[in-house]
């Protein structure tokens, strides 16, 4: 039985984690399909820009990447330290780039909250978000649902578009960029 995610990271060992991310049903990812002739090398700049937004987003630095016909791999470094200097207004500010703020963490920011169980369930909910921005999980999900979404409208077709996984990245893999 495969080892979930969460377990099989570990900051303490090291921060650099390797993830292949894979096309399924033999859908095409970038470059021309032999098969139907069709030119996909477009889509490569859809990840290239995801990237970017998301490693200026999430506590997490994108080292290397390749994409490829059918798969792509990113090899990422997770910043704790960054995540936790953030304020909660960053957090925020950062977690509202790719989703909606809740509304009682909005009323907290203003200064609307008052009672003490108001304050703490925003607190805890910034934490969460704050958590989530160091997560290499989060940040795949963000990276593949948007290039599936996009995928799967091109193609005019629904359903799964990527199935990853990830691995402590070896040394080798990390190079100064």
């Amino acid at each position: 039985m495969p080892t979930p995610r969460s377990q099989q990271i570990s900051l303490s060992n090291t921060p650099y984690y390797h993830c292949i991310s894979r096309c399924v049903r033999r859908t095409f990812l970038c470059g021309i399909d032999s098969t139907t002739n069709k030119d996909y090398s477009h889509r490569k700049q859809w990840i290239v820009e995801r990237l970017a937004l998301l490693s200026n987003t999430f506590a997490i630095e994108v080292c290397a990447y390749a994409i490829l016909s059918n798969h792509s791999h990113t090899v990422l470094k997770i910043n704790e330290s960054l995540a936790q200097s953030w304020s909660d207004e960053q957090v925020m500010q950062r977690w509202e780039q790719l989703f909606s703020i809740p509304v009682l963490v909005e009323r907290y920011l203003n200064g609307e909250c008052h009672s003490e169980a108001e304050q703490d369930k925003a607190h805890e909910t910034i934490s969460l978000f704050r958590d989530r921005l160091m997560d290499i999980s989060w940040f795949m999900r963000c990276l593949n649902e948007h290039i599936a979404r996009k995928a799967n409208a091109e193609d005019k077709c629904t359903g799964r578009f990527w199935d990853w996984f990830l691995r402590p990245a070896k040394p080798a893999y990390i190079t100064s960029m």
